[in-house]
């Protein structure tokens, strides 16, 4: 009833919980058949954008680069299937606390992956100028043909 009344209102409600041995302020408001709780932060929580981004200097980007980029991205795109996510840390956590009930060693961690850092700027600028060197080339070859 409370949902409902509150839907047909159109008001959410401020209340507090304990979470984690800690009072939490939160949002409570109807969504679909139920409710939505969102924790809300104190501004003692929240860091201003300029705090953050002040040591950012202003940079100017490649119109060519940022054009490839954007067609990378539009590739890219798809929607995200919550059943396709794997929280491995909460697996590995299971295993090992099922390990220890039976008394036995608990699993090895799985080896951390190869770091492989790419400065995809870099490549692209590389890539756009073979592809610029080639097309020039071939304007070079054609035009010497004409001529002979």
């Amino acid at each position: 009833m409370i949902r409902k009344a509150m839907e047909k209102k159109r008001v959410a409600a401020r209340s507090c919980v304990v979470l984690y041995q800690r009072g939490r302020e939160v949002l409570i408001q109807p969504f679909g058949k139920g409710m939505l709780l969102t924790e809300l932060r104190s501004d003692s929580e929240v860091i201003s954008e300029q705090s953050v981004f002040k040591e950012i200097k202003k940079v100017e980007y490649d119109s060519d680069l940022t054009e490839i980029a954007s067609l990378l991205i539009e590739k890219k795109v798809t929607r995200f299937d919550p059943s396709k996510f794997e929280d491995t840390y909460e697996d590995a956590l299971i295993a090992m606390i099922e390990a220890k009930r039976k008394g036995e060693a608990p699993p090895k961690s799985a080896p951390r992956p190869k770091e492989n850092v790419v400065n995809l700027a870099e490549i692209l600028r590389k890539s756009l100028a073979q592809e610029g060197s080639g097309s020039r080339k071939g304007k070079a070859t054609a035009s010497k043909k004409r001529s002979a």
